[in-house]
Formats: C-alpha cells, sequence, structure tokens
C-alpha cells in the first residue's frame, strides 16, 4: 500500500490502527526484501516496511529517543537528533590532531545489521524499557520475517536495513556492547591518550602505544564475540597514523603511513600549506566518487534522449547534493575531478545523441551554466567542532 491510497480515510485508519496497537491485535507484516549496490559491486540488502509498520515503528522511535538521548556517549553520532556525518568526521580529525594519536584502529564489525542477536537485543533493551508493550512491538518487528520473490523466510538474527526502528535498535546494542566497555576500557586499562568515534557500526579508535592498540584489538575481538558479533578481517587495520607518523616510517624505510576511509572519505597525514605544522586531510574516496559516475552515467544513458535544459536541471540537483556532503576543506581537487569528468559523460551523451562532435566550447558553456563550481561548503573541523566541546571533549 502506498502513502496515497493510505490516504484515504486517513483518520479512520489512525484510530483504527492506534487501537489495534493498544489491544495487541496489531501483526508486524515481513520487510520486502530489496538490494541495491555497494561501491564495491556487491548488492546490499535492505528490508522495506510496511506502511503501517513505519507509522507504528516511527512512534516507537520518537519515545526512545527521549530515553536513550539521555544515555547514549558523545562519540556516538550515527542516526541521532542534532547529529551528522560532519561532526563525527570533525571529530575523528581534531582528536587525532589534538591528542597524542600515533595509531588507529580502522574497524568494521562483518554484517552487523544481519547479526544482531535477538535475544541479546531484547535484553539490552529491557535495561531501560520496562513498557511490555513496547518490548512486544520490537519483538514483533525482530520476528517478521523477509519476504522475497513471494517467499516468506524467518528472521532468528538481525534487523533490517531500511526499518525505521533498525538504527535506533542498533545504537542501543552498540552502547552496551561497545561505548559503555570501551569507556570503562579507557578508564581502567589505558595509559595513553585513546579517542573514539562511532557513527552506526562504524568506528574509528586513536591510540598513543602501538602495544595497547593491540591489546585492545585482541580484547575487542572476545567482547564482539560474546554477543555473536565479529571484525571483518579484510577492513579492519591497526595503522601507524599521526604526527609523528611519516617521519617515523621514513627513518625505518617504510614509506608514507597508510591511509584509512571513514564515512565517504580517505583520511591521511599532512602538512598545512600555511605553516608547515601536521594535518588531518580529507578526500573523497576513491570507490565513492567512481560509484557516483557510474550512477550518473546509467542516468545520462536513460535521459539521452531529454532536452539540454531538462538533463541541466536534474545534473545541477545531483552535483548539488554530491558537494554539499563532499565539500570540506582541503578536497577542492578532488571535487574539481569529479566536475571533470561530469562534463565528459554529458558530452559523450550529446555525441550519441546526435552522432555529430560536441565542440568543448560549447560543452564548457553548457555546463557552466547548468552545473555549480565546487567550493568549500564545510568550516574547518577545528572551528566547527571547538563550540561542541565547552568544557569537555566529545571524544572523551
Amino acid at each position: 500500500m502506498t502513502w496515497q491510497e493510505y490516504e484515504t480515510g486517513l483518520e479512520d485508519r489512525l484510530v483504527d490502527l492506534h487501537s489495534r496497537v493498544h489491544r495487541g491485535t496489531y501483526r508486524a507484516q515481513p520487510s520486502r526484501r530489496v538490494y541495491i549496490p555497494k561501491a564495491d559491486g556487491r548488492q546490499r540488502p535492505l528490508g522495506i516496511a510496511a506502511l503501517e509498520d513505519k507509522i507504528v515503528q516511527q512512534a516507537v522511535v520518537t519515545i526512545l529517543n527521549q530515553i536513550y538521548e539521555v544515555d547514549f556517549k558523545g562519540f556516538s553520532y550515527g542516526f541521532r537528533p542534532g547529529r551528522n556525518p560532519h561532526q563525527a568526521l570533525d571529530a575523528l580529525t581534531v582528536g587525532i590532531q589534538r591528542k597524542r594519536v600515533n595509531w588507529v584502529l580502522d574497524a568494521d564489525i562483518r554484517g552487523f545489521f544481519d547479526n544482531m542477536n535477538h535475544e541479546w537485543t531484547m535484553k539490552l533493551v529491557e535495561h531501560r524499557v520496562a513498557d511490555h508493550r513496547i518490548l512486544r512491538l520490537i519483538q514483533k518487528w525482530l520476528k517478521a520475517g523477509v519476504s522475497e520473490d513471494g517467499q516468506w523466510s524467518e528472521s532468528k538474527v538481525g534487523t533490517p536495513q531500511g526499518a525505521v526502528v533498525s538504527p535506533l535498535l542498533a545504537n542501543v546494542y552498540l552502547h552496551y556492547v561497545f561505548d559503555l566497555w570501551i569507556e570503562a576500557w579507557r578508564r581502567k586499562v589505558a595509559t595513553g591518550d585513546v579517542i573514539v568515534v562511532r557513527y552506526a557500526d562504524d568506528l574509528v579508535v586513536g591510540f598513543e602505544n602501538r602495544i595497547e592498540a593491540e591489546r585492545f584489538l585482541e580484547a575487542f575481538r572476545e567482547r564482539l564475540a560474546e554477543f555473536g558479533l565479529e571484525l571483518h578481517p579484510e577492513k579492519t587495520r591497526l595503522i601507524e597514523f599521526g604526527r609523528f607518523a611519516a617521519q617515523d616510517r621514513e627513518r625505518r624505510g617504510e614509506g608514507k603511513p597508510e591511509t584509512f576511509t571513514f564515512l565517504g572519505f580517505t583520511h591521511f597525514c599532512g602538512k598545512r600549506r600555511s605553516n608547515g605544522t601536521f594535518t588531518v586531510w580529507r578526500k573523497t574516496a576513491k570507490k565513492r566518487m567512481v560509484a557516483k559516475l557510474q550512477a550518473i552515467k546509467a542516468e545520462l544513458r536513460l535521459r539521452m534522449h531529454e532536452p539540454v535544459a531538462e538533463v541541466g536541471a536534474w545534473l545541477r540537483k545531483v552535483v548539488t547534493g554530491y558537494y554539499r556532503y563532499h565539500a570540506v576543506p582541503g578536497n577542492l581537487d578532488r571535487l574539481s575531478v569529479f566536475g571533470q569528468r561530469l562534463r565528459r559523460l554529458w558530452r559523450l551523451t550529446l555525441r550519441r545523441r546526435s552522432q555529430q562532435p560536441v565542440k568543448w566550447d560549447r560543452m564548457i558553456r553548457i555546463s557552466t551554466h547548468w552545473l555549480p563550481a565546487p567550493r568549500v561548503l564545510h568550516p574547518i573541523p577545528s572551528y566547527a567542532f571547538s563550540p561542541l566541546i565547552p568544557g569537555g571533549s566529545r571524544m572523551r
């Protein structure tokens, strides 16, 4: 059922839904399984909830947010009211630059949403929620299963990516499994500086000492195993990264420091052009840019015979959205490359449509008219982050 169909007799439908929820006769429907392409070529499974399930889930999430926002830690940024990926990126950059960070753990939990243990999920929620109606609703959504090609299958673990309630359940799960645990570990075990930034199941931890980082990684694996989770062996890396990484590696003849990717940006060690001091540079991840250009190329083929003005208006929206996320300080050259490649794709489409060459001077006029020029849209991390930490750091 679509929103438009549900809108007919909306008030009566909502009254009936409200009544069924309170009487306990509301039944969660299976999520419809769909797949979307990932940047690495694989398929990401999503679970599209039924319309009434979305409505009830949003109501429950609104209530639970009021409870858990008091508990959630400052270094958790994913899917929380008033928080966004750029705050997490700024926190990570400022943490590496201001603290004694020499080693970075770029951790990836393998198939987190697909492997959340249902029994543990309910136990962890029950720590703060005693209302049996809320608990029954969450259990219904976890056990509703998925429908794929008309076939229903039971869900024994995991929560569907795409469901309204899933991000909150994921944050609750990791709040107890990771956030509270690492806070205690940092206070009781760590001897050097440790910074933490988590965005949903993507997390980065910075350490002052290598031995401490290795000890933490081993303890982290054991901690996850207790809750039915594991680190992805290929995507989890402990790398030398920080203000002394370049000179230490050069002294040992090991080349430039390694890089890591977080929230679509590749982070690498560098120096400020103004005074030569250490800084963390961020560039759009290559896979992210390639995937976006491929998606635009496919859409341009479908729009090949549309008027230039219509295609230009569509591209302006796409590029504006892309720049709005990726236009961070130090990333202008990567944005310029994106714009150049986009112009080539558009020119190629116009040539195929007319079977005649499109001269570059004409293409430049068209693209200049329709495509926004790249410019920095986000402040320097230290400026953006400083107002958020009066009297204390969100990495701490």
